[in-house]
C-alpha cells in the first residue's frame, strides 16, 4: 500500500470509493466538501492505493492555524488492516509542517465509526471538534 497526494487524475476514483464506503447521506454531505477543499487546498486530500487502486482516503482541512480531519473513507473490503493509520499518520505530518496549532476531528455523527480509530491513534475527546459546522469547506445549512 502507498499514501500519496491527491491527483486530479483520482476524482473519479474518490467519488466511487465515497459511495462505496459512506452511507448516502454522509456521501450528500462530503461530495460537496470534497469538491470545495480540492478548489481550495488539495494538498490537504491524501490516498492510499493498493495495486493502481484507490482504497482509502482522507480529506482534511485547515481554519486557521487549526488542522481537522473532517472524512475518511476506507474500502469496505479493506478495512481494519492499517489503512486508516497510514492516512492519518500521513495527513498528521502534512499538518506539523504546516505548523498547525491544534488536530482536530470533526465530531459528526458519520465519523462516529471512525473514533475508534482515531482515539487508538491518541486523539482524545477533547480534540473532537463538535461545531465543526463552522469549517470552511462546510456549506452553509
Amino acid at each position: 500500500m502507498h499514501v500519496r497526494s491527491f491527483q486530479l487524475s483520482d476524482v473519479n476514483s474518490v467519488t466511487e470509493l465515497m459511495q462505496i464506503a459512506l452511507s448516502e447521506e454522509c456521501y450528500k454531505e462530503t461530495v460537496s466538501a470534497f469538491a470545495r477543499q480540492l478548489s481550495w487546498d488539495s494538498g490537504l486530500i491524501i490516498v492510499a492505493e493498493e495495486e493502481g487502486e484507490i482504497v482509502g482516503a482522507l480529506i482534511g482541512t485547515m481554519d486557521q492555524n487549526d488542522g481537522c480531519y473532517y472524512r475518511i473513507a476506507i474500502h469496505p473490503d479493506r478495512r481494519r488492516m492499517g489503512i486508516g493509520k497510514s492516512l492519518v499518520e500521513s495527513m498528521e505530518q502534512r499538518f506539523q509542517q504546516r505548523k498547525v496549532s491544534r488536530i482536530w476531528v470533526a465530531g459528526d455523527k458519520h465519523n462516529s465509526a471512525a473514533m475508534p480509530l482515531y482515539e487508538a491513534m491518541g486523539y482524545g475527546a477533547s480534540q473532537i471538534l463538535q461545531a465543526f459546522q463552522k469549517l470552511s469547506i462546510l456549506a452553509p445549512h
